[in-house]
C-alpha cells in the first residue's frame, strides 16, 4: 500500500513538473517570424474560447490550457476580441494576455494636409476595422461622436493612430477630433496677442490654409505671417487652395484664371477674410504658425519652383519676383 502510495506521488510529481515545462514552452518556436491571429467571440465561456484557439489553427492542447487557465484562477476573466500570437510565447504568457486584454494591434495614419473627404476614403477601406459609420453623412457622424461642430473639416488631428482589430472606425474619429480640440486649445492658449481671429475655429482655418499652402516647413511661420498682415490691412488673401477646396470635385489638376474669378463660399479671391471652414487636416507646426506668426511687413509670396517662397512688401517686388520665378 505505502508502494502504491508512493508512485502515485511521484507520478503527480512528475506530471506535474511535465505540466509546468509545457506551460513554459513556445507554442510557436521562437526563431519563426511568422505570427497567428485567432479571436474569441463576446460571451464566450472558458472551454469555449480555447475551443476558437484550437479553431484558429494555434498549435497549443486546449484541454492543457483550459487546466492553466482554471489553476491560475483566470477561468473567468478572459476577454473576447481579436489577438495576434507572436513565435516564443509560451500557454502561460499567453493566458496573461487574454487576462489583460492585449488584443492584436493595428495601426491607421491620417496624413497632414488630407482633406476629411480623404480621411473617411481611408478609414472606410481599412479592413481591420468594424464600419459602423457606413452610409452616415458627415453631419450625423459629427453627431455620433458628441461633437458641437456640424461641419468636420479640419477637426482630426493628423497622426499615427493604434487599434485593436475589429474595433469601430468610430473610435479612430473620437480619437483624432479629441486630439484635435486638445492640440487647437493648446496652441490657442499660447497664442501671440493682437491676432485677427475671432475664434479657436478661425484660428484652425488659418492653420488649415497654411498646412496647404506651405512647401517647405520651415517658411511656414512667415506663410502665417503673410495671411495675417493681409487680414489686418482688409486685403484679400487670395490663396489657391481654398479655390481649390470650393472647386471639389470640379477640380482636375490645374486651376485656371476663370477659376479664381469663379465666385464659391471659399474662394479668397472673390471674397474677403477667412473661407467658413476649413480646407484640411492641419498638423502641429501649421497650428503653431498660426498661433505664432513671423513678425514680418511680407504681404505677397511666390513659390520658387525649388519647394521654397520669396517673400515681398510691396507690389512691384512681388510682380518682380513673379517674372522671374514664374513667368521666367
Amino acid at each position: 500500500m505505502k508502494k502504491l502510495f508512493r508512485r502515485i506521488i511521484l507520478l503527480g510529481i512528475i506530471a506535474g513538473a511535465s505540466f509546468m515545462f509545457w506551460a513554459e514552452k513556445p507554442i510557436i518556436p521562437a526563431e519563426q517570424t511568422a505570427s497567428m491571429e485567432f479571436t474569441i467571440a463576446p460571451g464566450s465561456s472558458l472551454r469555449s474560447s480555447m475551443q476558437q484557439i484550437d479553431n484558429a489553427g494555434v498549435p497549443v492542447n486546449s484541454w492543457l490550457m483550459t487546466l492553466l487557465a482554471q489553476m491560475t484562477g483566470n477561468s473567468t476573466k478572459l476577454k473576447a476580441g481579436t489577438y495576434e500570437l507572436k513565435p516564443g510565447t509560451t500557454p502561460n504568457q499567453l493566458v496573461k494576455q487574454l487576462v489583460r486584454g492585449e488584443f492584436a494591434q493595428e495601426a491607421l495614419t491620417i496624413i497632414e494636409g488630407w482633406s476629411f473627404k480623404q480621411m473617411r476614403q481611408a478609414i472606410d477601406s481599412n479592413p481591420a476595422l468594424k464600419h459602423d459609420t457606413a452610409g452616415l453623412s458627415d453631419k450625423d457622424l459629427m453627431a455620433k461622436i458628441s461633437s458641437d461642430y456640424a461641419l468636420p473639416e479640419g477637426l482630426f488631428y493628423p497622426d499615427t493612430y493604434l487599434f485593436a482589430k475589429n474595433s469601430s472606425d468610430l473610435q479612430i474619429y473620437k480619437q483624432a477630433y479629441n486630439l484635435m480640440i486638445k492640440r487647437l486649445n493648446e496652441a490657442w492658449t499660447a497664442r501671440d496677442a493682437g491676432l485677427p481671429y475671432a475664434s479657436p475655429y478661425e484660428a484652425l482655418i488659418m492653420s488649415s490654409i497654411v498646412e496647404k499652402e506651405t512647401g517647405k516647413k520651415s517658411e511656414r511661420s512667415m506663410i502665417a505671417g503673410v495671411f495675417v498682415n493681409r487680414l489686418k490691412h482688409g486685403m484679400l488673401l487670395q490663396t489657391d487652395p481654398t479655390v481649390i477646396y470650393g472647386m471639389g470635385d470640379q477640380f482636375k489638376g490645374n486651376i485656371r484664371k476663370r477659376d479664381l474669378l469663379t465666385d464659391t463660399p471659399h474662394n479668397t479671391y472673390t471674397r474677403a477674410g477667412l473661407p467658413p471652414t476649413p480646407i484640411a487636416l492641419p498638423g502641429a507646426e501649421s497650428l503653431h504658425a498660426a498661433m505664432n506668426p513671423a513678425k514680418t511687413d511680407a504681404l505677397y509670396f511666390v513659390a520658387r519652383g525649388d519647394g521654397s517662397s520669396q517673400f515681398s512688401a510691396n507690389l512691384d517686388d512681388h510682380n518682380n519676383a513673379v517674372n522671374k520665378y514664374q513667368r521666367k
